[in-house]
């Protein structure tokens, strides 16, 4: 291609500007001159790159900073770092030239960054490996993750020219890592963002629906936010507030959920969007305006009562802080109302970001501190859970970083922050460890409570415990904070591993009286004799008895017949149970890669493949290709942790598959509801029924049909169809 270098040079400068702008309001010249000398660095060390785009490359470090600048908030070094975020791995300049060039802090967080970058080159297996020592850069500098957070949005706002496959990959990898770590340090809206981005790749189709339906809500949006702004307006003023109002759609990926987990339609989702007062205050009186503002809406509208939330009187842990009230609005339309002040607001649009501009002289309370032992809770978690995989533990933060929270009280008066769910067994683990492992019970609001019993907001807490108490194996069933598993989990190991290598002295003691090796196929012959899973199983199987050596003579005796038998079941074929693999005539169904290649496959368990689906193969280590659909609720855990056995798969012959699939249906009971459905699937669709099963119960009724169809094409107009039926409500795929 031929470039314009010189109308390319002038926008590049633009751009510089375009940055800057704002940062020769809030820095001094000192740290102007600071962003500059980084900006030449970047320019000098990127002027011969381009991105797949065919973009001049420092487009790219550019964009990063201005999103770390307005975005997040962050200040003249971040700026700096989020300028050469790149260039130690893109040129010739090194971390030692940037510790002269820019000092060790700098050069350090460039370095961490590029790290990260390193590895996101790799595969996933080795890339979660690292994801440890990702989130530990966290407590050393949180502005690692925070520029590249930055750095990950860019990424997805420019992704239309990557390839198919690797758009699916990096919006997979986004959703599962760098969404819920933007959610845990504050960044709503960036949070979303990269949400809705990794749909609109993940899911084209669903993104594509809600987002043309939004746009046409739009008008009506303007119209009704004008109404309700005029009508509350009136009476803020006559109380003499300084105030702004603003009206946003709710995210895309929100609604997605809320439609998938309410198996309702997009026009069926209540509170699509949302309505933002932000009023100006001193500290003083900022909590005392919040609810006197809360109480001029719920004047003039009727509030729900039951999704209320209160985040100022207890803030999350992240720092959040505002009142959120669903009020039936003007049009009677459920709406939901955030009232905060314009530092709340700050906080919400820029996180964790934000605490440290308000941490001297403001409201230094406990924002810091909850972040702080944020912090800390993740780095115990990574070094105290070396035992369990990369996986486990990124499901272990992940489910950290997403859960809400409750807030309960020691006797004295302190406040623990638990995730929902939390039993009186975390609360325990969360004061000290030690404690944990020897509770007994607990005292909850001065009743005696078992410690499965779940707490709940405002609950004061006082354990009980006992030195000859143990952790039991089934304490891991009610537990749901990370610190209380892996100690759990790490001292039943450790007493496990004590019995494991008494079991094994055992037997290696009783194969040698019988003259049989003592190896790791034997081992593994025995293991499978005993329909056992794990080796470890079998030693502890001998340490507790329940194998003897008449067991063992069992074992030896059959040894021959067992080696048979073994034989015949490896050559066997394996059977899926949901459907039947393909016969050899049917292997040109589904082709593989970019050279359509006939390979064997089975379809996976997790998700109802039928001809038409958007699907991709997976390699599993032991059953060979599995087939998934785009939309299979593994789907986006599978790209994220393993694309490298991602392959892509397309249909060739549809038409000459049947698949069995199965429906629920809803609506309002009537004399020949269950005709006009047969009618519909059997004689206008000329359907396979296979079995129907009805229940209607004070008016309402409810169905599950198992249906054998074609291809996606058939299953859509008979849904199509279905819902056109009077008084049918809901039709979905199960």
């Amino acid at each position: 291609m031929v470039y314009d270098l010189e109308q390319e040079k002038q926008e590049i400068l633009a751009r510089y500007k375009d940055l800057i702008s704002n940062t020769y309001r809030t820095l001094d010249e000192e740290q102007n001159k600071l962003i500059r000398k980084a900006f030449d660095i970047a320019l000098d060390a990127h002027k011969d790159q381009r991105r797949k785009s065919g973009e001049p490359y420092i487009y790219h470090p550019i964009e990063v900073a201005k999103i770390v600048a307005n975005e997040i908030g962050l200040g003249a070094t971040s700026i700096a770092c989020a300028l050469l975020h790149d260039v130690i791995e893109d040129s010739e300049y090194t971390h030692e030239d940037l510790e002269k060039l820019f000092g060790e802090k700098i050069a350090k967080i460039v370095n961490g960054l590029t790290k990260i970058s390193i590895m996101n080159h790799q595969n996933i297996s080795i890339q979660s490996e690292n994801y440890r020592k990702l989130l530990l850069t966290l407590s050393e500098d949180f502005r690692v993750i925070l520029i590249k957070i930055a750095d990950r949005l860019h990424n997805m706002r420019t992704l239309e020219s990557m390839r198919p496959d690797k758009q699916k990959k990096i919006a997979s990898e986004t959703v599962y890592i760098y969404a819920p770590l933007a959610h845990r340090l504050g960044l709503y809206n960036i949070k979303s963002e990269l949400e809705d981005l990794s749909l609109k790749y993940n899911n084209p189709e669903v993104y594509a629906e809600i987002d043309h339906k939004l746009e046409l809500a739009n008008e009506q949006r303007h119209k009704y936010v004008d109404e309700f702004t005029k009508e509350v307006s009136e009476r803020l003023k006559e109380e003499n507030l300084s105030f702004t109002i603003k009206g946003r759609a709710k995210a895309i990926s929100s609604i997605y959920r809320k439609m998938v987990k309410q198996s309702v339609l997009f026009e069926e989702v209540y509170d699509n969007y949302a309505i933002r007062i932000i009023y100006k205050s001193d500290a003083r009186n900022e909590k005392f305006l919040a609810w006197k503002i809360y109480s001029i809406v719920t004047d003039l509208y009727h509030s729900n009562p039951q999704r209320m939330r209160d985040w100022i009187t207890q803030p999350r842990s992240t720092g959040y802080e505002s009142l959120h009230l669903t009020v039936l609005g003007p049009d009677k339309k459920w709406i939901e109302v955030q009232i905060r002040s314009e530092r709340m607001d700050d906080i919400a649009e820029k996180g964790v970001a934000a605490h440290y501009k308000y941490k001297e002289g403001y409201r230094p309370n406990s924002d810091e501190k909850n972040f702080e032992k944020w912090v800390t809770t993740i780095r115990e978690v990574l070094e105290t859970q070396q035992h369990l995989t990369t996986t486990e533990l990124l499901d272990n933060i992940k489910l950290n970083l997403y859960s809400k929270e409750v807030f309960v009280f020691t006797p004295q008066g302190e406040i623990k922050i638990l995730p929902v769910g939390s039993t009186a067994l975390d609360f325990a683990f969360s004061v000290h460890s030690d404690l944990g492992t020897r509770c007994l019970g607990a005292k909850v609001n001065g009743k005696l409570v078992p410690i499965s019993h779940v707490l709940q907001n405002g609950d004061q807490v006082d354990i009980l415990s006992s030195q000859n108490q143990k952790p039991k194996s089934d304490w891991l069933d009610f537990v749901v904070t990370s610190k209380a598993k892996s100690k759990i989990k790490s001292y039943l190991n450790s007493t496990k591993n004590h019995l494991v290598s008494e079991g094994k002295e055992i037997l290696q003691r009783k194969l040698r009286h019988a003259k049989i090796a003592f190896n790791d196929e034997e081992i593994n012959r025995m293991q499978k004799f005993f329909n056992l899973k794990t080796s470890q199983e079998l030693f502890l199987f001998f340490q507790d008895g329940t194998l003897d050596t008449g067991d063992l003579r069992k074992y030896i005796e059959s040894k021959s017949v067992f080696n048979n038998l073994l034989n015949r079941f490896r050559k066997s074929p394996v059977k899926n149970l949901a459907f039947e693999e393909p016969a050899q005539t049917n292997l040109d169904m589904i082709v593989f890669g970019k050279d359509e290649e006939k390979l064997n496959y089975t379809f996976a368990k997790c998700c109802n493949v039928i001809p038409g689906d958007k699907i991709f193969g997976f390699i599993t280590i032991s059953e060979g290709i599995k087939i998934h659909s785009d939309n299979c609720p593994n789907a986006i855990n599978l790209r994220a942790q393993y694309d490298y056995r991602v392959m892509e798969a397309k249909w060739v012959n549809a038409e000459s598959f049947k698949n069995r699939i199965k429906i629920e249906i809803e609506g309002l009971d009537r004399m020949g509801m269950i005709n006009d459905i047969t009618q519909v699937i059997s004689n206008s669709m000329s359907i396979d029924m296979k079995s129907m099963t009805i229940a209607s119960n004070d008016g309402i009724f409810t169905g599950s049909i198992n249906l054998e169809v074609k291809n996606r094409s058939q299953l859509e107009e008979t849904f199509k169809q279905l819902k056109n039926i009077s008084g049918i409500s809901k039709v979905q795929r199960i």
